[in-house]
């Protein structure tokens, strides 16, 4: 019984069993996560993630026995868990818009896994499962709050200028 809830969490109920790119639906669900989480204060935030993340580590582990210890496709907790991350604290996230595109960016590194991310593979049992995960919403949040940034200096620049 615990092993079929595992299971089902892990593959993001059903989600991670996609036949193409099961990654990237599983972590669909993060999305409406990262939303709800965005309208939390700050260290509400936080600490709902860690939990989370802390959670996900036997989840993922758990699940990866089932694939002989493999970080296994259908395996998707890691994803969806680990995507608020990517957005914590970036109140623009909120936009739709901006939403979809932090998505797109922590999908292509996760997929792409370059260094130093593809390094946290190499991490045994489910902390490496969860690891990759967490360095690439820490890149994509990197990137989605220099973008925000500049993003907004921009259009007061237009404003001042108009």
């Amino acid at each position: 019984m615990l092993d079929t809830v595992n299971f089902w969490i892990a593959t993001g109920f059903g989600l991670g069993l996609a036949p193409v790119a099961p990654g990237t639906f599983g972590s669909l669900l993060g999305i409406p996560l990262a939303w709800w989480l965005l309208s939390r204060p700050l260290v509400q935030q936080g600490s709902i993630i860690a939990v989370l993340l802390v959670l996900a580590v036997p989840v993922c582990h758990v699940a990866a026995r089932h694939y002989a210890g493999l970080d296994h496709g259908s395996i998707v907790a890691d994803e969806y868990l680990a995507f608020p991350l990517a957005v914590i604290g970036l109140a623009a996230a909120r936009h739709p818009l901006v939403m979809v595109l932090a998505f797109g960016v922590y999908r292509f590194f996760d997929s792409i896994k370059p260094p130093p991310i593809h390094l946290a593979e190499y991490v045994h049992g489910g902390f490496g499962i969860v690891l990759d995960d967490v360095i690439a919403a820490l890149v994509t949040w990197i990137v989605m709050a220099i973008g925000i940034k500049l993003w907004q200096r921009r259009t007061r620049e237009q404003q001042l200028n108009s």
